[in-house]
């Protein structure tokens, strides 16, 4: 009962998107101290042929406020030089102010994976 309650109350929004055979899911969710994310789940349908069964593959990405800036930021830049072939001159280390920013925040996501 509890997850239940839970799933509720941490359930805020959401967008589906159908893109051909893959289906995006986007999501924003409440954390217990009331801050707000974002998982984005990828899901694809397979077929196992083992058990002749169809089933969905699902792939989840978990968006923090603090990073939706540089999330955006590096998404723009990726699909701008997918659509023009242009690079951009912000390339995703150039939002950190020195090297050793960049190490540690590395490290950082490692500790809490």
């Amino acid at each position: 009962m509890e997850d239940f309650e839970r799933k509720e109350r941490d359930g805020i929004y959401a967008k589906v998107v159908r893109a051909g055979k893959r289906t995006y899911f986007f999501d924003v969710k409440e954390m217990r101290s009331g801050e707000m994310y974002i998982t984005v789940t990828e899901s694809k349908k397979r077929f196992n042929q083992d058990n002749g069964r169809f089933f969905y593959e699902k792939h989840k990405l978990f968006l923090y406020k603090e990073d939706f800036d540089k999330f955006a930021n590096g998404l723009e830049a990726v699909v701008r030089f997918i659509r023009t072939g242009e690079e951009t001159p912000d390339d995703i280390q150039n939002d950190y102010i020195n090297e050793h920013e960049f190490i540690e925040d590395i490290n950082n996501d490692r500790e809490e994976n």
